[in-house]
C-alpha cells in the first residue's frame, strides 16, 4: 500500500510541475485560470491521499474547504474575465 501511496504523490508531483509551466507560460488569462484551477484541483487530491496514507479524517476536512475555495476562487476570475479584464492580445 505504501508503493502505491508513494507513486500516487510522485505522479501528482509531476503533475504539478507540468501545471506550473503551464501557469507561468500560459499564452493568455484563460489559459492562467484553468492552470490555477487544476493545481488547486491537485492539491485537494494530494490532500485526500495524504489522509489516506496518515488514516486520519480531519485531512478530508481540509481538502473539502481547499476544493470550495478553489470552486470560489474559479467563479471569480471567470467573472472577472467575463467583464472584460485584463486581455492579452
Amino acid at each position: 500500500m505504501n508503493l502505491v501511496l508513494s507513486i500516487t504523490f510522485l505522479i501528482m508531483s509531476l503533475a504539478m510541475v507540468v501545471v506550473f509551466v503551464r501557469l507561468v507560460k500560459g499564452p493568455s488569462l484563460p489559459d492562467r485560470v484553468v492552470a490555477l484551477e487544476l493545481i488547486a484541483s491537485i492539491m485537494v487530491g494530494m490532500i485526500g491521499v495524504h489522509a489516506i496514507y496518515t488514516q486520519s479524517s480531519s485531512f478530508i476536512d481540509v481538502a473539502v474547504v481547499m476544493a470550495l475555495t478553489a470552486f470560489l476562487a474559479a467563479i471569480g476570475f471567470a467573472r472577472f474575465v467575463e467583464k472584460g479584464g485584463q486581455r492579452d492580445d
